[in-house]
């Protein structure tokens, strides 16, 4: 339970094989993720030797001094919350260059630096790997029958019974997964949501933009873009719906204001946008391009909009936007871990969209649409299909990811997997 005296065990992560692999190929590996996610525990499972930037009050100040004081220790060396002291960077980069070993720092990081030094130092150097929140299957909330994996290989999966409902699959959206909230209730998850919510918008976005905003615009632009999780809606979209629910004479932000919060809030990682897909068609369609929005975890959405499980049940247009955002979170880890991108389909017009593509780099690509019961499962086999005859590339496999409690494969050769039977 949250709060609990006792130590937690760490539960393997799907980030762990990943950061075995960097660390065996280059001489440093960023981590970075949103606060909270498990970047700092998962770092600690390889490292040796660790500076806490957060936590030891002596380390800025020689860092300020000189950032080479930190280096010295066993390897790998673990650099928490780097961004605080930015000269690390170039210090890392030139005791990289001199050892010319690989495995020799992981540098965590909950906020990019302004000037993204990454993009002019770190090639040959870095690696990179970027964490979530928990999947359903590393809270061991699952037994995965589905692999994604696999279904890029091109291999069915078996008819399963999954034995996660409806509601349970709500809990899991208001709970979120947090490595501190593993096994929590919905109440310790509220007081943790809301602080959580309150240090970013009293603090941590003026910290991130380098300025003093004000904290009822940021948290009206928040609840605007959770109203547009899992679409994808424009930055005008979002502020209309901000200005539409100004009240008591309150104002929406202007747009180079909301410019200023979204990108702060990228560079927190609080938003966590997927990208539209441009594969190669067989036709002369206009697609969107625009980013599908979704927030760090789908527990963010459901706290800003006021969300309990319940609130839920009574309204199942918003149900379905959310589980969507559980899926998104959870297939994209999943995507990730087997070497693949996500993205989203949507053409200009409107007249096809698919939720959600995960391609390799060899281009094999599954096709994913997201509903939440049995009704709509004919149309989005549909739009499965059609997409299919768009591509020049034959999919690996066209899924139906749902809330229902049957996987199993239809006769047009579309696969419906309960979300509680997929995993990596």
């Amino acid at each position: 339970m949250a709060g609990s005296s006792q130590p937690r065990r760490y539960l393997p992560r799907l980030a762990d094989g990943m950061l075995d692999d960097r660390l065996h190929a280059m001489g440093a590996v960023l981590i970075e993720g949103v606060k909270g996610c498990g970047k700092t525990a998962t770092a600690r499972q390889r490292a040796v030797s660790e500076v806490l930037l957060d936590l030891d009050p002596d380390a800025e100040l020689r860092a300020s001094i000189d950032p080479g004081l930190l280096l010295d220790g066993a390897t790998p060396r673990l650099l928490d919350e780097w961004q605080r002291a930015p000269r690390l960077w170039d210090a890392v980069r030139r005791s990289v260059d001199d050892r010319g070993e690989p495995g020799q720092f992981i540098l965590t990081g909950s906020a990019t630096p302004q000037d993204d030094l990454r993009r002019h130092t770190g090639a040959g150097r870095f690696a990179t790997l970027t964490m979530r929140t928990m999947t359903l299957t590393e809270k061991q909330a699952v037994t995965p029958r589905a692999s994604v994996v696999g279904l890029l290989s091109g291999v069915s999966p078996t008819p399963s019974n999954c034995p996660l409902s409806v509601t349970d699959y709500l809990d899991h959206i208001a709970v979120g997964g947090w490595p501190l909230l593993v096994g929590a209730d919905q109440r310790a998850a509220r007081t943790y949501l809301d602080g959580y919510l309150d240090v970013i918008i009293d603090h941590d976005i003026d910290e991130v933009s380098g300025s003093r905003r004000n904290p009822r615009l940021v948290r009206r632009f928040l609840h605007a873009y959770a109203q547009m999780v899992a679409q994808p809606a424009s930055l005008a979209a979002i502020m209309k719906r901000a200005r539409d629910e100004t009240d008591n004479g309150s104002v929406a932000p202007a747009r180079d204001t909301a410019e200023v919060y979204l990108e702060a809030l990228r560079r927190m990682m609080i938003v966590d946008e997927i990208q539209a897909w441009d594969p190669s068609v067989r036709s002369s369609k206009r697609l969107t391009t625009g980013p599908k929005r979704l927030l760090a975890d789908p527990s963010l959405a459901a706290a800003l909009l006021r969300m309990s499980p319940v609130r839920m049940l009574d309204d199942l247009n918003t149900a379905g936007f959310l589980f969507e955002s559980l899926l998104a979170h959870d297939l994209r880890v999943y995507a990730e871990a087997a070497g693949a991108a996500c993205y989203h389909y949507r053409e200009a017009d409107g007249r096809l969209e698919v939720d959600y593509i995960v391609e390799t780099r060899d281009g094999d690509w599954l096709g994913v649409e997201v509903k939440l019961g049995d009704a709509q499962i004919d149309g989005a086999a549909s739009s499965l299909h059609r997409l299919a005859g768009r591509v020049s590339r034959k999919p690996a496999a066209l899924v139906v990811i749902t809330a229902t409690s049957l996987g199993y494969t239809r006769g047009d050769g579309v696969h419906v997997v309960p979300l509680g039977l997929l995993g990596p």
